[in-house]
């Protein structure tokens, strides 16, 4: 239930356009990597190595100079 209250108070960030939305964002997407990267050296190479994989993609997006310039500081 907190987890789906935390996701839910991402979003509405990320959807108003606040700089908050955008850290909260990416800081979730950050700590879902680092969960699959634990995931790889745990065994499941394949499923780590994937999450990491799609995690970093967005993680590069998400901090570009043009995405991050989207959200304002409110």
């Amino acid at each position: 239930m907190v987890l789906s209250a935390l996701l839910c108070a991402a979003s509405v960030g990320w959807f108003r356009r606040r700089y908050w939305g955008w850290v909260f964002g990416t800081t979730i997407i950050a700590i879902n990597a680092a969960g699959d990267l634990i995931n790889g050296v745990m065994g499941e190479w394949l499923k780590g190595a994937v999450g990491v994989a799609i995690a970093g993609l967005l993680l590069i997006y998400m901090t570009r100079s043009g995405v991050r310039n989207y959200f304002t500081a409110k």
